[in-house]
């Protein structure tokens, strides 16, 4: 009886070990299952993206047609020519620079040139005495002539028959006008 018992144990052991061996068994073979679903998973993202992103035969004549030829890129700006321009161009900006540069210094110049000469005029209060003084010699000289004038005696006729036009002028705009003479 005790070998027996002593048996069954060692075989309830051994169930016992087979079991836990199978219960981690079981357990990895679950895990690569549950990894495999995730891959398998991932796989069918990856196909549906592809499906949508994928070129499309149609599309792909379209952008065949639509590729550059041979003339249109032999119309193209090579990026050295491109660079040559650029750099004439500024060439050229720096040329107007240096003559608006040139012109501005002539200016200031000139502003000075004018300064001084209007600095070496004769300002308003000088302009007074000066006019005084043009004034008191004009009247002199009106003097000078009235005494100087001989006297005419007036020549009066006895009589016109038709009246006399006077040719004169505006004083503001010269115009002539015909005036009458005045009298009888």
């Amino acid at each position: 009886d005790e070998e027996l018992l002593k048996r069954i144990q060692a075989t309830v052991a051994q169930v016992q070990g087979d079991y836990k061996k199978l219960s981690s068994v079981t357990g990895n073979l679950l895990d690569d299952r549950h990894q495999k679903q995730k891959d398998i998973e991932a796989l069918f993202q990856s196909l549906e993206r592809l499906e949508k992103e994928k070129a499309d035969k149609e599309d792909l004549l379209l952008g065949i047609d639509v590729k550059a030829d041979k003339t249109t890129l032999a119309g193209k700006v090579s990026r050295t020519q491109f660079e040559a321009c650029v750099e004439r161009l500024n060439e050229m900006i720096q040329e107007t620079l240096s003559r608006v540069t040139g012109q501005e210094q002539g200016w200031h110049q000139v502003q000075r040139q004018l300064t001084e000469e209007m600095d070496s005029k004769l300002d308003r209060l000088e302009l007074g005495p000066f006019r005084q003084q043009l004034e008191e010699h004009w009247k002199s000289i009106l003097e000078q002539l009235k005494e100087k004038a001989p006297t005419t005696e007036a020549d009066y006729a006895a009589g016109i028959k038709k009246q006399l036009l006077a040719h004169f002028h505006c004083m503001s705009c010269d115009r002539p006008l015909s005036m009458l003479v005045p009298g009888p």
